[in-house]
């Protein structure tokens, strides 16, 4: 488990791959770490997708093809994730790990 100050220090270590998520708009959303080719990252698109039908949740899509070669070899073995302002989930995860999520 992932404590607070740890997704914070990984939040912002983001933000610097990515200062557009510093902005109002994105900093309190989640993020979806993903990338192009991925097929675990379609599934979890596809579900979000899916729970977005019955809860309202908003989400930024982060490529982590963005990122240095430091920050990004950290997620290429465990996207896709998903980074709340608190929590961080590691897939595999389901619509039920969304709800907790949400909840928190």
């Amino acid at each position: 488990m992932h404590n607070d100050n740890s997704i914070k220090t990984l939040r912002n270590r983001v933000i610097a791959a990515r200062p557009d998520l510093g902005n109002t708009e994105n900093i309190d959303q989640w993020w979806l770490l993903a990338t192009t080719g991925c097929h675990l990252c379609d599934v979890v698109t596809q579900l979000l997708t899916q729970f977005q039908a019955v809860q309202p949740l908003t989400y930024q899509y982060v490529d982590i093809a963005d990122f240095d070669e430091s920050l990004m070899m950290e997620f290429a073995t465990s996207i896709p994730v998903l980074l709340t302002k608190t929590q961080r989930l590691d897939y595999p995860f389901s619509v039920m790990d969304l709800q907790q999520l949400l909840a928190s």
